[in-house]
C-alpha cells in the first residue's frame, strides 16, 4: 500500500505536467534516466528539458539545441549500456562522440543530467561501455567532440536496449587537427616530404632563354611588310593523257605479327595513406582516395600506386587534401 504522502506527490506531478506548455516535460529526479521505462519508440518520450541549475558556481540552462556541436572533455562514470550525461541538452537525445586522440566516433544516448563537476570544459560523462567502445584508457580525462544527431529508429532501439551500434568512420587527421586547435591543444606538424619530392617542389623553374633563340624585343610587335601578289603562270596546253598500263594483280599482304607482350611493371614509388586496425576502415579510406588495401601484419595498409615521382607527388597532394595529413611517399612494395 502506498502512503498518503506518495499519493499526494504523484498527483502533484500529474497536475504539473498538465500545466506545462506543449513540448516541455516534467523533469524527474536528478540523475534518473529519461524515457527509459518504455519499450519501443515511445521510450524516447517525453523529452525532459528541466530548469536552470548551478555547478561549481556556473549556472547552466537546459535548452533544445538542434545543431549542438562543441569540443571539450569527457570522463568515465557509472552507467549501463552506451549512455552518457550532459548539462544542457534534452533528455533523452542522441549524440556522436569523437575522441580527439584516436579519431574514433561512436553513437551515445544521453539519458541523465551531468556532469556535476570538472569545470566548464567538461562536456559529458560516459558509461563504461561507451568509454570502452571509444577506445580510451580507464581512469583518464580525454578531449572529445560532441555533436547532436538524429539517428534512425533501428539504432535508437539498440541503444535503448543497452546494446552498441556500429562505430562511425574515423575522423580524418586534418579535421582532428582543426578540432584540437579549437580546443587549444597542441597539434604536431605534418611529417616532412621525402628528399626527391621536396627538391622537386622547391627547385625554381629556369627563366633563361636557351642559346640560339633570340630574345623578343620589348615594345610594339613588328608590322609585317606587304607581300607582292604572285603572278599567274600560263596554263600548259592540254595533252592527251596516255593510256594507263594494266595494273598488276595485288599480292596478298602477309599476316601482321602479334605485338610482343610488354613486361609487367611495378610501381617504383607509392603514397601510403595510413595503416588501419580493421579492414572495413581501410577500405573506406581507400575508396575515398582511390587507393588499394593490403594486409601488413595485424594492420591493413592503404596505398596509392604511382609510376613516377611526379605522379606520386600528385597522389600525395590528393591524400592530404582528403584529410590524411600523415600520408607519405614510400619506395617499393
Amino acid at each position: 500500500m502506498k502512503s498518503a504522502a506518495s499519493l499526494l506527490a504523484s498527483t502533484a506531478m500529474v497536475v504539473a505536467a498538465l500545466a506545462l506548455p506543449a513540448g516541455q516535460a516534467v523533469a524527474g529526479p536528478q540523475g534518473m534516466p529519461a524515457g527509459s521505462a518504455q519499450p519501443g519508440p515511445q521510450g524516447d518520450y517525453p523529452v525532459t528539458i528541466g530548469d536552470p541549475f548551478t555547478v561549481e558556481g556556473v549556472t547552466y540552462t537546459p535548452a533544445d539545441t538542434m545543431n549542438y556541436d562543441a569540443v571539450g572533455y569527457a570522463s568515465a562514470t557509472d552507467g549501463s549500456g552506451i549512455t552518457g550525461s550532459h548539462r544542457t541538452l534534452p533528455l533523452p537525445c542522441y549524440v556522436e562522440v569523437t575522441s580527439l586522440e584516436n579519431g574514433h566516433t561512436i553513437l551515445v544516448r544521453l539519458d541523465r543530467r551531468g556532469p556535476m563537476a570538472g569545470g566548464k570544459d567538461q562536456l559529458v560523462e560516459l558509461s563504461a561501455g561507451a568509454w570502452a567502445q571509444l577506445g580510451l584508457p580507464g581512469g583518464s580525462r580525454s578531449p572529445v567532440r560532441v555533436r547532436r544527431v538524429n539517428p534512425p529508429e533501428t539504432e535508437r532501439a539498440l541503444l535503448r536496449a543497452g546494446q552498441t551500434v556500429p562505430a562511425r568512420m574515423d575522423t580524418p587527421p586534418g579535421l582532428l587537427a582543426a578540432l584540437k586547435r579549437k580546443l587549444g591543444l597542441p597539434v604536431p606538424p605534418p611529417p616532412p616530404l621525402p628528399d626527391e619530392i621536396a627538391k622537386a617542389v622547391t627547385t625554381p623553374v629556369p627563366t633563361t632563354r636557351p642559346a640560339g633563340i633570340p630574345a623578343r624585343p620589348v615594345g610594339k610587335p613588328p608590322v609585317a611588310a606587304p607581300q607582292p601578289e604572285p603572278k599567274a603562270e600560263p596554263k600548259p596546253e592540254a595533252k592527251l593523257a596516255p593510256k594507263p598500263a594494266p595494273k598488276p594483280e595485288p599480292k596478298p599482304a602477309p599476316a601482321p605479327k602479334p605485338p610482343a607482350p610488354r613486361p609487367a611493371t611495378t610501381s617504383a614509388v607509392s603514397v601510403q595513406v595510413g595503416a588501419f586496425s580493421t579492414r572495413e576502415r581501410a577500405e573506406k579510406a581507400a575508396a575515398q582516395v582511390g587507393g588499394s588495401v593490403s594486409p601488413a601484419g595485424k594492420y591493413f595498409r592503404v596505398r596509392i600506386g604511382a609510376s613516377s615521382p611526379a605522379e606520386a607527388q600528385a597522389a600525395l597532394a590528393k591524400a592530404r587534401g582528403s584529410g590524411y595529413a600523415d600520408a607519405r611517399i614510400v619506395r617499393g612494395q
